[in-house]
């Protein structure tokens, strides 16, 4: 038990920086910067979804506490869209209305996870999901899964041995950050069916939905809606990460249990961001099918310079760089980059990786990331 000046082991067992440990060089750095270690998009969302064509004049109470669950207004549109996407009747009572995707999950393991109990992770996986589970007192485990995975049979034997009695969850990410790949319907179906079979909670993170080029999103919650959680973002969709609004849907039992974790965390979404979001969903089609045709030829770009595989999906690269490490290991690449102004998310952030990097290649303007690109080429040698 800490005591004064000690803090909890939970936390003090988290990074400091999940993305990039030298970030810090980038205020300081005396040059052209190429910042591509953070998930984030250059593009402004959609004229009419911005914080400037709000008025309060037309949204009696913008400056005021939103309800804990979300707008009725807000919840009933997604009730429609989900259903329509998904093809699974969805009510409002499904949906939680949150604080970004991450106060979404952290509602989800919040009401699931006790002191004690692991959740599998698909390895890689987003990076603050591990710390997210520390948070509420239980343990991530990395499954290493992409890449080593090529059927719903090995999908299986990647995740049985690490099943334990202490393990109560499991977590997939697809499209996948930080690889761009996507989880085949038939990977999910059996997972799912495993699931039901060990009576294990399924948390899906399909914040990158809307990002899926040339394949086909399989959504995981019709495949056992009584386990499962399936969180997404306006972040990633509409280009709106700095206004934190982000949502989950699960089964309506126990939706109330992640309202009490929600309450007593970030009470409320901010309630311009919800009326914001809801407009880009009225508004932001035309926006939404840009954005991904752009992002798409901006990935296919990237990944034909440095010499690997074109996303599925998502807005993210994931390179082995290990035949560049020399004894300074991924440390020291990472510096040299940082000396020529490349900033890129570590491998280890994502589970067991200590030889690769990720980039966004949305996270600036399209000519800065090609700049990046190059710069990152050259110290691969291609």
């Amino acid at each position: 038990m800490p005591r004064f000046p000690e803090v909890g082991a939970a936390v003090r067992s988290m990074p400091g920086s999940v993305y990039s440990a030298l970030a810090r060089r980038l205020a300081s750095f005396d040059g052209r910067v190429f910042p591509l270690h953070v998930g984030d998009t250059w593009m402004d969302p959609a004229v009419g979804c911005r914080m400037e064509d709000l008025r309060a004049a037309d949204y009696p109470g913008l400056h005021r506490y939103a309800e804990v669950q979300g707008r009725r207004d807000l919840l009933e549109k997604l009730a429609g869209v989900v259903s329509r996407r998904t093809g699974l009747a969805t009510a409002s009572e499904d949906i939680l209305v949150a604080a970004g995707a991450t106060g979404a999950l952290g509602a989800v393991a919040g009401a699931i996870v006790s002191p004690g109990d692991e959740v599998l992770l698909l390895a890689p996986y987003w990076p603050l999901i591990a710390g997210i589970v520390r948070s509420f007192g239980g343990t991530p485990v990395a499954v290493p899964f992409l890449g080593r995975v090529d059927s719903p049979e090995t999908a299986l034997e990647a995740v049985e041995p690490l099943r334990g009695e202490r393990t109560i969850a499991l977590y997939v990410n697809t499209p996948n950050n930080p690889t761009g790949r996507l989880l085949p319907a038939s990977w999910l179906a059996a997972l799912a069916e495993w699931c039901r079979r060990h009576d294990l909670w399924l948390i899906s993170d399909e914040v990158y939905e809307d990002y899926v080029y040339g394949a086909e999103h399989a959504y995981t919650r019709p495949l056992a809606p009584e386990r499962t959680f399936s969180a997404y973002s306006f972040s990633k969709a509409y280009g709106m990460a700095g206004n934190r609004c982000g949502y989950v849907v699960g089964p309506a039992a126990v939706m109330g249990e992640l309202r009490k974790v929600s309450t007593h965390t970030f009470y409320s979404t901010p309630t311009a961001a919800q009326v914001a979001a809801l407009r880009a969903l009225e508004l932001a089609g035309d926006w939404l099918a840009a954005a991904r045709r752009k992002y798409a030829e901006l990935g296919t770009k990237a990944a034909e310079r440095l010499g690997v595989k074109p996303p599925d999906g998502s807005t993210f690269l994931f390179l082995d760089v290990a035949e560049q490490l020399d004894e300074r290991g991924l440390e020291g690449f990472l510096e040299d980059c940082a000396d020529r102004g490349l900033f890129l998310a570590p491998g280890p952030s994502f589970g067991p990786y200590p030889t690769h990097v990720r980039i966004c290649f949305t996270a600036a303007e399209p000519e800065v990331v090609d700049a990046g690109v190059e710069v990152l080429a050259g110290l691969l040698g291609r």
